[in-house]
């Protein structure tokens, strides 16, 4: 996340990155420090990009703020209108308005351009980090108490993590769903998400498996299928719910390997809930199938953020893979 910054002297501010949702909320901090919530209808400009006119934009910035102490134009996925607008900006920046603030956000940033030479001499440039997913946990956290007083622990933000995804908007919406679903209480619980968000999947998941492992490809082809049917957000949540389930299956199944039972190892990982077709599972796969679902939802899951794949395509195809690899074990 980017750091404070202080009032650069050129009059822009130049916000990019990656991640969308992060940026957004970087340029609604930076507004913040800027404008109170009542000025913004005064002084707030906000042209849509690709109607966004370097005459009026500049018009805008030169004249003087009525009743606050500046004049705002924001501009957001401005890649396209800097580039045609390069060297118009280039010469604002000679003579910037003393009351105008230009801010542009954008998804990269070119630094072989004499703006951004101009610029990088000024507090103007501002990188929002991607988060990897090992921070996005923390970074959930960090939300929910930030924005709403609310604690998660890390057991809880990290199942939220798994369930939803490594997309920072739709994680901070679950949260703000999670929040009206458990108020008046300030801490949302492990039983929380799982109610709220997971139980649904998590169940599906858990009949495709089961479909599976007794033998039922037909049965398990069609559950899958009806899951993304009546759940739009099923392609964006299978993974999570399927890996979560494989996860525990794996490490019950690592618990018993050691020599636990099967009853004392599923207790331990705290499955209560359909325990013995759990078990079931459990015994109709191997140590080293269960490693390889893993891995191979791992690819999936690379396949699907890279375009390479559809969900729905993808995980019938991984259906059928572990259906045969579980017959010719």
């Amino acid at each position: 996340m980017p750091s404070k910054k202080k009032q650069t002297d050129s009059g822009i501010y130049i916000i990019y990155g990656e991640d969308a949702f992060l940026v957004s909320k970087a340029c609604e901090n930076l507004l913040d420090s800027l404008l109170a919530d009542e000025d913004r209808g005064m002084a707030l400009y906000e042209p849509k990009a690709d109607q966004a006119d370097i005459s009026d934009v500049l018009d805008e910035l030169r004249t003087l703020p009525f009743l606050t102490s500046k004049r705002i134009v924001l501009i957001k996925n401005a890649g396209p209108f800097v580039k045609t607008n390069s060297g118009a900006l280039e010469s604002y920046l000679d003579s910037p308005s003393p009351s105008g603030v230009l801010i542009l956000t954008l998804a990269s940033w070119d630094k072989r351009t004499r703006l951004h030479k101009k610029l990088q001499k000024t507090d103007a440039l501002m990188q929002v980090g991607k988060l990897y997913s090992n921070q996005l946990p923390g970074y959930a956290a960090a939300y929910a108490q930030k924005t709403y007083g609310i604690r998660l622990d890390s057991n809880t933000t990290r199942l939220l993590v798994e369930l939803v995804g490594d997309d920072t908007g739709r994680l901070c919406r679950e949260i703000d769903k999670l929040v009206m679903y458990v108020s008046p209480r300030k801490n949302i619980t492990f039983q929380d998400v799982e109610s709220l968000i997971g139980h649904n999947r998590m169940f599906d998941a858990f009949g495709v498996i089961d479909a599976i492992t007794a033998g039922e490809i037909g049965v398990a082809i069609s559950r899958i299928r009806k899951m993304f049917e009546t759940d739009k957000t099923t392609e964006y949540t299978v993974i999570g719910a399927f890996g979560y389930h494989f996860r525990r299956l794996f490490q019950v199944k690592g618990l018993i390997n050691k020599g636990i039972s099967p009853q004392q190892a599923a207790g331990k990982m705290g499955i209560r809930y359909k325990q013995a077709e759990f078990l079931r599972q459990v015994s109709n796969l191997s140590l080293k199938q269960l490693s390889w679902t893993l891995a191979e939802l791992g690819r999936i899951d690379f396949g699907l953020k890279t375009g390479k794949t559809s969900a729905p395509i993808a995980m019938e195809r991984f259906i059928l893979k572990v259906f045969s690899m579980q017959k010719s074990a």
